[in-house]
């Protein structure tokens, strides 16, 4: 089968292990993000807004987390580096897993329609590894 575009059509290529696995990780999260909302209401606790905290608890301010991601990237010796690079970094490597723009989506946040173009101008023009999942996919199809 041809795909118009990466992920068409995923669960239908999937093994059914492989579903499996990405439903076992999508369940342990939801599972450990339970978890955490209970200890809140057992203590009395209001849940916090955000789930990235500083370590006193408290959610970061735009500032501190800026100062505290340079000091880190300075720490290591990385230039040029944003927060918002992770996410980038994130949705790419979603979709050398194999990942849908649907699951890709819900997992980092984007819109349906904000996952192809960023997708398409900012990172998969440039990752190797693409072709190496793509060529495993034909390479795989071609032993049925």
């Amino acid at each position: 089968m041809m795909r118009a575009r990466p992920g068409q059509d995923e669960k239908q290529d999937e093994e059914p292990q492989a579903q499996a696995d990405r439903d076992y990780r999508g369940c342990a999260l939801k599972l450990l993000l339970d978890a955490l909302k209970a200890s809140y209401e057992d203590a009395g606790r209001p849940l916090p807004a955000t789930i990235l905290l500083t370590e006193r608890g408290q959610s970061w301010t735009s500032t501190g987390l800026r100062t505290s991601w340079r000091e880190a990237c300075a720490k290591a010796g990385i230039a040029d580096l944003t927060f918002h690079d992770l996410r980038g970094t994130v949705v790419t490597r979603l979709a050398i897993a194999g990942a849908s723009v649907q699951q890709i989506a819900t997992i980092t946040g984007h819109s349906l329609k904000d996952v192809e173009p960023i997708l398409d101008a900012h990172y998969l023009n440039r990752n190797f590894g693409m072709e190496e999942t793509a060529i495993s996919k034909l390479e795989k199809r071609g032993k049925m």
